[in-house]
């Protein structure tokens, strides 16, 4: 079979083992996303221990999961970026994103040069901003180097309309976009039901459309504040963006990719394969929402310009 050699003879790399990391390793042993799972981390006794954890999840024998080089990670098909610096007590939001840029600088130096096709895909926040940092200094092609964006954010909306509709979720499309942070927002005029509009489909009485945004918007903050970290849901998400690439399915999806017009890296719907951000797609988007993905945007390149003046760091465009 196609599936099974393509299996066999792919790898991911993870950059870091801490919570998300590891729950990234695990989701793509359980759904056999690729033939070897690589895992990299700056702590030897650490990342030993998440390895031989992770083997006895692996006990089917594939994927194989073993501890990684940065050299080794640049050298696989799919390079997935979770490794940042947690905000320190008293430590703006912009001196935060500084640290992780210089953080991902570093990481993405000591991979470098890549394998040609290789895909780099940004999980560590802000991953809009990290995403178009990465873009200017791996070297690689725009759209091989993308982030995880709002998809994780489109199926918290889509599992909420389904509880309040009765409707499953597989048969709603809907999506939030924009930045993944606090300027994104849902783009209801495009929302629809097997083909029809959602606003339309269902009795206007049957949710709440603002109540739902901030659900979704505030959502990862909520379990943040409960355990610490967000985990699971997002393992479960990059594992299907790299079974997506790495078996070229071409399935749509709302991740964090280079918009020239908007001029960054910024979440919407996009066609997903082995090549990566393949091709974006027309949107019908009502005025206000244009406006909306106008001001995302506005302040990803706000917050890009200020981390280039306050920190100097270079390689990070806001042209």
């Amino acid at each position: 079979m196609v599936f099974e050699a393509t299996r066999q003879t792919t790898r991911i790399a993870i950059i870091g083992a801490g919570d998300v990391g590891a729950a990234i390793a695990f989701a793509c042993i359980m759904s056999h996303a690729a033939g070897e799972i690589l895992l990299v981390d700056v702590k030897p006794a650490f990342l030993a221990a998440q390895v031989l954890d992770l083997n006895d999840a692996a006990y089917r024998g594939t994927p194989s999961i073993r501890a990684g080089t940065f050299e080794e990670a640049g050298q696989c098909d799919i390079i997935v970026v979770t490794a940042g610096a947690k905000q320190r007590p008293g430590e703006s939001r912009l001196e935060l994103i500084g640290r992780n840029i210089r953080i991902l600088r570093e990481v993405i130096g000591e991979m470098r040069p890549f394998k040609n096709d290789a895909i780099l895909l940004l999980v560590a926040n802000p991953v809009d901003v990290l995403t178009c940092f990465a873009q200017e200094v791996s070297g690689l092609p725009r759209e091989q180097v993308i982030g995880s964006g709002t998809f994780l954010d489109s199926i918290r909306l889509k599992k909420r309309i389904s509880e309040k509709s009765g409707i499953s979720a597989n048969s709603i499309e809907a999506y939030v976009l924009g930045e993944h942070g606090d300027s994104q927002f849902v783009a209801w005029s495009i929302a629809t039901i097997c083909g029809t509009p959602l606003l339309k489909a269902l009795p206007p009485s049957t949710f709440d459309a603002d109540a739902i945004g901030e659900q979704c918007r505030n959502a990862a903050a909520t379990i943040i504040d409960g355990k610490g970290a967000t985990s699971f849901g997002i393992g479960a998400v990059v594992s299907s963006i790299c079974s997506t690439i790495l078996l070229d399915k071409h399935l749509v999806r709302p991740i964090s990719h280079w918009v020239p017009e908007l001029g960054c890296c910024i979440s919407l719907p996009v066609v997903l394969g082995r090549r990566g951000a393949a091709r974006a797609l027309p949107l019908g988007l009502s005025d206000e929402e244009n406006a909306l993905l106008e001001k995302s945007a506005e302040t990803l390149r706000g917050v890009i310009a200020d981390v280039r003046r306050d920190f100097e760091v270079e390689g990070v465009s806001a042209e």
